[in-house]
């Protein structure tokens, strides 16, 4: 008796322990922070698969996963990235999709005493020390930065005022601590709790900078392909497109 109790118990343990291995692993923009924050928890209740999620700079993770990092899926700002990989024969055939399109804003907090209404010609008030962008070398955001910045003829009368975030959701902290008195960051970030109640923001028309059109693969090393592809479309329902929307995404289907 006292066996078969043991022997049960050991079957509960290795079930547990089954079920806590159904867990993905996803490599994303820092743009879907907040967004992934409501969405992530909804999907793990309605499917029991777990979710591990990284957050960075979106040229960053491509060179990662170039080199064998193991990312289940990988959302990029820029779908010219997992278009890359797709190229390179990494991803799952026919899993690259775009999922969103982003938008950029000029954001400052409350009690700096620069309107942001101005546009981004209140980049160039004499008492804006530091601007705050993502480094465009590898965040898509920095780069729409710099092309807005370029649209609007300012670019050359500011650049020595910029402090680059190693992703666009560090550039929005440099702003919000008070190391930069204005920031060009993602309007997904401006919008979301930490922040819509600390400052305020100016939207960047889209047609000042290339569309920041993301994309999305599921990677072919990953071991947990058909919980990435329920990821995906969980994300892609009307659930998780009511998300991404109240964040300032544009979804495919919104265009």
């Amino acid at each position: 008796m006292k066996r078969l109790v043991l022997f049960c118990g050991l079957v509960v343990t290795l079930n547990l322990n089954m079920a806590r291995a159904e867990e993905i692993t996803i490599a994303a923009a820092s743009d879907l922070h907040f967004a992934f924050k409501e969405l992530i928890p909804e999907f793990e209740q309605a499917t029991g698969t777990q979710v591990k999620l990284s957050l960075g700079s979106s040229g960053n993770y491509f060179a990662q996963i170039q080199h064998g990092a193991p990312f289940d899926l990988y959302f990029s700002a820029d779908i010219s990235y997992p278009q890359k990989l797709e190229a390179a024969g990494l991803t799952v055939p026919g899993s690259l999709s775009p999922y969103a399109v982003g938008r950029i804003v000029l954001w400052a907090r409350h009690d700096s005493p620069l309107n942001v209404t101005e546009g981004l010609q209140a980049l160039r008030h004499p008492s804006v020390r530091k601007i705050a962008i993502a480094n465009p070398k590898h965040a898509p955001y920095g780069r729409a930065a710099v092309a807005a910045m370029k649209h609007f003829n300012i670019y050359d009368g500011v650049n020595d005022r910029l402090v680059l975030g190693e992703n666009v959701s560090q550039a929005a902290q440099f702003v919000e601590s008070g190391a930069a008195d204005l920031g060009i960051i993602a309007l997904s970030l401006a919008r979301a709790p930490a922040l819509k109640d600390k400052g305020t923001y100016w939207e960047i028309p889209a047609e000042a900078y290339p569309p920041l059109e993301q994309g999305v693969v599921i990677l072919r090393s990953s071991p947990h392909q058909e919980h990435a592809k329920r990821f995906l479309e969980f994300m892609q329902s009307p659930q998780g497109h009511a998300i991404m929307t109240r964040y300032g995404f544009v979804v495919p289907e919104s265009r």
